[in-house]
Parts: C-alpha cells; structure tokens; sequence
C-alpha cells in the first residue's frame, strides 16, 4: 500500500512548438510520480481563442482521453474515424501496438477552447493489441448527498465510481468522474481504500480538509482512504481520477509508452518510414515527424512520492 498522501502536483507550461503551435499545462507525468492508477499523462489545453491543428501522429501502448471543456474538436484515425466532439462527450481511442490520429478544432479561424486529454497507459494484456475507437456521448451520473448546501453530481466518464460504471472501454481497474459540487456545499466522495487517487480543481474554488486547491493543481491523495470530504464556497468543478496501482515499470517517450528503450526506438523507426503499423489518416498532406531521440539510453520513470 502506498498510505495516505496529500501532496500538491503542481502543472507546468509546455509549448508544444512545430506544427501544433500550442502551449498546454501538464500535470502528468509528474518528476515523481508516474502513474495514478493507470492514468500517466494529463494535459489541460486551454482555455484560449486558438485555431488548434494537431496534425496525424502515432501512439503505442496507451489509450486517450478526451474530455473536452469548451469548443468542438474533429478527430480523425488511422481506423478510418472521422467524430466531432462537444461538452459532456467521450473521445476514447485505443492504441494497442499502433495507431494514428489527428485532432482540430472546428471551423477554419480562432475558436473558444478548452479540454483536458489524458493518457492511460495499457497493460501488457492490452497492449500489443489491436487500435479501436470509441465515442461515447451519453455518459452515466450519479448524484451525491451534500452534508450541507445542494447535493453535487458527478459524471462517470471512465471506469467505476460511486457504484457507476462507465460504458467506455477499460483494461484496469480505474476512475476517472468529473465532479460538480454548487456553491455553499461541503460533500463526500467515496473512494476505495485500495486505488490511489487524486483531484484536479478545474474551475471554481475547492477545499478538503486544512487545503485549499488551486485551479489547475492536482491534489494527490495516495491510497488507503474511504471517502474524502469536499467544500465549495462559490462552486467548483472537479475532475477525480485513480485506480489500482500500476506495477509495472514503463518507459514513456513523445507519444508512446512501452517498457523498453529498443521498443520506443522501433516505434520511431516504424513511424519515421511510414510503416503500415501506424496506417494512415486521410485527408491530410502533412504529419508529425518523431523528434530526435535522446543520446542516452531511455529509462523507466521511477515513482518517489
């Protein structure tokens, strides 16, 4: 068991660069802490006036989450995929051995956006599998009982919470629920005491106990607990992920998580020569090139918290 923890991961600014030409927070994958539950990578982008063109690129090893906040998002995939994506709405694509995407925003000027785009990394039953696509857009809700003010509502958009399950496709036992507590409300969120996990405040204000979140912090909780009490003076949204420990050690590098670094640099050259493994995302002229790879060998991200 990990304990209880209550430790701050603090995001911090990434500019994407290139083509994408866009700067994001990411909170995942912290200096000290890997994973959360299976979770391994967590990027807020936005909110922000941007005309958002993130050309095909790969993905082993992992599935992506996308949870958007505002504005419409275009993906499209090696799969042959071609979904818009809104409020309230699922974008779940997995990667297995190998797969290609793109995401934009929709229309051709500067829009209104912001979304969050995680990454769960597979397991090794998982993750030599075949690509799939899922979009789910009516999403299970469960109501939670406030000790004081309006009850709060929470959507269940992967995994299990509160005895609701998401319809999304999972290969480890994980969380991931948005959170609406109204203003004046202190509630409880039960967890379970085996999975580890932590909030991210999104909007608004948040307290739990002796802390008071930050907007775009995440708040680690570690594991070993029941439940944990929330308070919002004026309303605060929050996004809660976790799950089951995620034993083994992974090799995470641009786009793709393996456990090796003979395994990412085969995925670089596979992409780099327009392998099949990746297949191709039509109706685009350009991609992303792989970078470099470092002049080191790659090594797994060891957890120190």
């Amino acid at each position: 068991m990990i304990g209880q923890r209550r430790i701050v991961l603090e995001p911090r600014a990434v500019p994407l660069g290139g083509v994408r030409g866009m700067e994001v927070l990411r909170v995942l994958p912290h200096r000290n802490l890997p994973t959360i539950g299976a979770w391994c990578f967590l990027d807020r982008f936005g909110p922000a006036e941007t005309r958002m063109r993130v050309e095909p690129h790969p993905h082993i090893g992992l599935q992506t989450v996308t949870w958007p906040l505002v504005g419409e998002i275009r993906h499209r995939d090696s799969l042959g995929s071609d979904a818009d994506l809104r409020r309230g709405q699922l974008n779940l694509m997995t990667a297995g051995d190998g797969i290609s995407h793109s995401e934009y925003s929709v229309g051709e000027g500067p829009v209104p956006l912001d979304a969050l785009q995680f990454w769960v990394v597979l397991p090794e039953s998982a993750r030599h599998g075949d690509g799939g696509f899922e979009r789910h857009t009516d999403l299970p809700t469960t109501t939670l009982s406030a000790a004081t003010g309006s009850d709060a509502t929470a959507t269940v958009v992967l995994g299990e919470f509160a005895g609701v399950h998401s319809p999304a496709t999972v290969h480890t036992p994980i969380v991931g629920a948005e959170i609406v507590v109204p203003a004046g409300t202190t509630v409880r969120l039960p967890l379970r005491p085996e999975w580890e996990h932590a909030l991210l405040l999104v909007e608004g204000d948040a307290a739990v106990p002796e802390h008071a979140m930050t907007r775009n912090d995440m708040l680690y909780l570690g594991d070993s607990r029941d439940g944990i009490e929330v308070a919002s003076s004026e309303g605060g949204l929050l996004f809660l992920l976790g799950g089951e420990p995620f034993e083994d050690e992974i090799v995470m590098w641009w786009n793709f998580a393996g456990r090796s670094h003979d395994e990412i640099a085969a995925a670089r050259e596979d992409w780099e020569a327009a392998s099949p493994r990746f297949g191709v995302v039509e109706g685009h002229d350009q991609r992303i090139p792989a970078p470099p790879l470092p002049p080191v060998r790659l090594m797994p991200r060891s957890r120190t918290l």
